[in-house]
């Protein structure tokens, strides 16, 4: 029998075994979950968060090579940051930032101005500040939403970043090559930071996700760290937008 040639990308991918990532908003949610699963997968982190209590209590659980306690929309903060990791990285994943919600009728526009501009800022020095340290063939990943694809009261600003992060991207990978940039869009995740934002509805909600939603669960951070584990993994990914919102978006609302 003749063997099939081998097909570049088609082989089993690696894991994260022996990896550096670097973690920006680490010490809660989908940021800390995914360390955790880099842990488990054998990699190894930097943690970033900007609580310093939170981000000792990830640390002392998931042993890190190093830590930095600061607010990632400092952009100037951010540019120390990179220039002072000692080595080379395989992969840096960002999760800090939380959604506005701003109806018309009440925004204050310097607000609304600093929380569009500084996402935007972020996302950028991440990217400009990262690219030498990150290895060809590694990751840049963002995390960004799928509810702003419809309008609503209130979502004028959310709705034009969740338009904005995946043209950044597909941009920031042409321009980054080979180091691979990539987007997740997720859904409502059952987080700490929705508690935040929900307050005593939250029960309301998850109850109506689990009824409503096609999967007939609420997505956790566990789901969003699997897919940005695999995202990490998968070298012929870039440039994309990857949903995960357990078919939020396929029901009417």
């Amino acid at each position: 029998m003749t063997a099939k040639p081998s097909v570049p990308g088609t082989q089993s991918q690696p894991g994260l075994a022996d990896q550096t990532v670097v973690v920006i908003g680490a010490s809660a949610g989908i940021g800390l979950e995914t360390a955790r699963q880099v842990r488990e997968g054998g990699g190894r982190l930097v943690l970033v968060g900007r609580n310093p209590e939170r981000l000792q209590q990830a640390a002392l659980e998931l042993d890190p090579v190093s830590t930095a306690a600061f607010d990632a929309t400092d952009t100037d903060r951010l540019q120390q940051f990179f220039q002072d990791l000692p080595r080379p990285v395989d992969h840096v994943m960002v999760t800090a930032g939380s959604p506005a919600y701003m109806p018309l009728a009440d925004m204050d526009l310097t607000a609304a101005r600093r929380h569009f501009g500084e996402r935007l800022a972020m996302t950028l020095a991440v990217a400009l500040y990262s690219r030498d340290k990150v290895r060809a063939g590694g990751t840049l990943l963002f995390i960004g939403g799928t509810g702003g694809r419809r309008p609503g009261v209130g979502l004028s600003v959310v709705s034009a970043l969740t338009a904005a992060l995946p043209a950044l991207t597909a941009n920031l990978a042409l321009e980054l090559a080979p180091i691979r940039v990539n987007l997740i869009a997720a859904g409502f995740v059952d987080t700490p930071l929705s508690a935040s934002l929900l307050g005593d509805q939250l029960e309301a909600r998850r109850e109506e996700l689990r009824a409503t939603l096609p999967i007939r669960r609420v997505v956790g951070p566990a789901d969003v760290a699997a897919l940005a584990v695999h995202i990490m993994c998968n070298d012929a990914l870039t440039g994309g937008t990857y949903d995960i919102d357990g078919g939020q978006q396929l029901i009417s609302h």
